[in-house]
């Protein structure tokens, strides 16, 4: 597991610095022509065969790609570019289209089934129609629209997800037996407790017993657990600590692009990254239903690390060219360059 993501992680930073070495508004030109081949790939993962009973993967050779990852990154292009010379989206009505676009992939994610991944996009929507200019009522309405549509989204969750939600609601105590619907649940906790204030890695393991260590999924979606086992309260301050600086300077850059593209670029960018970090670590100290959500740049697994290394890249690219461009280079630079007197 760690060569191949050693591998992942190399193939990673190529793919972002690649992603800043041509200008953004290439990626813009072609967002929308990205957004309907990842749909595809979206529908293309029916006709592979299931994976702990999801059909999230498409297998080629030895290696499996999930392209839920890469669809987070392109909707966020395809978005971005929708929104960026437009103001209808001021109006109530102008925020169909866009909400349109975010309801596909929400649908076909939410089928393969993933809740988690299904779970981001709405917030990544609201973040970047909010930076895009829409009013703060026409959010209370879409809240509101979103609330009474909770019962059409129970429906189209399988009985799986269903459990995952009702585990939150009731949960079982330190000392009782969990359930099958509450066991990952129960065990993930248990984990953050034998890590302690401290860790295992400073104090030393709390039990001998092996089996206590046992975690689903510990190196995917519950590497949060395992952290907080081997280095306690001060490793997962200084991981939640990168996590913020990375969405603080996202958010600089950002509010310092003049172009309308790149700044919700950035904006929704950061907003992913952001909401996937609340919803993976809420999630697994049971403020939030069991997902199979990971952990951006943490969680194992190749298709993660190289989407978000491409949304770091292009949000890198975004704060490399800040201004408009009218030909091969951003036009405050070139005036910069002449003087005000010869521009």
């Amino acid at each position: 597991m760690l060569r191949r993501q050693l591998v992942w992680a190399g193939l990673g930073l190529i793919v972002m610095v690649g992603a800043t070495m041509v200008s953004y508004r290439l990626f813009c030109r072609w967002s929308y022509a990205l957004f309907f081949v990842t749909l595809g790939l979206l529908v293309a993962v029916y006709f592979f065969p299931p994976l702990n009973n999801a059909r999230r993967w498409i297998h080629i050779g030895p290696f499996t790609f999930q392209p839920s990852e890469l669809a987070k990154v392109v909707y966020v292009l395809a978005l971005a570019r929708y929104l960026m010379y437009r103001s209808d989206h001021r109006r109530l009505l102008g925020l169909l289209v866009p909400l349109g676009l975010t309801l596909v992939p929400v649908f076909l994610v939410l089928r393969e089934p993933d809740l988690g991944t299904a779970m981001v996009f709405l917030p990544v929507f609201l973040a970047v129609v909010f930076a895009a200019g829409a009013r703060w009522r026409d959010f209370l309405v879409l809240v509101l629209a979103g609330m009474l549509a909770m019962p059409v989204l129970w429906t189209q969750m399988s009985r799986e997800q269903r459990s995952r939600v009702t585990s939150v609601l009731h949960q079982t105590g330190p000392t009782d037996a969990p359930r099958d619907d509450t066991f990952q649940l129960h065990r993930a906790k248990q984990m953050l407790a034998l890590g302690g204030t401290w860790g295992s890695w400073w104090t030393g393991p709390t039990v001998e017993d092996p089996a206590a260590y046992r975690l689903p999924e510990a190196r995917s979606d519950f590497i949060f657990c395992v952290l907080g086992e081997r280095f306690g309260l001060p490793g997962l301050a200084v991981v939640l600590l990168l996590y913020v600086v990375i969405v603080w300077r996202g958010a600089i850059i950002a509010s310092a692009t003049r172009e309308p593209f790149g700044r919700l670029l950035a904006t929704g960018a950061m907003a992913l990254v952001a909401v996937e970090v609340v919803i993976n670590t809420a999630m697994t100290v049971g403020l939030l239903p069991t997902t199979g959500l990971s952990l951006p740049l943490v969680s194992h697994g190749g298709s993660g690390l190289v989407a978000h290394a491409m949304l770091l890249g292009l949000v890198l690219n975004v704060g490399l060219r800040p201004s408009y461009e009218v030909a091969d280079e951003p036009f405050r630079y070139a005036v910069e360059r002449r003087g005000p007197g010869r521009a």
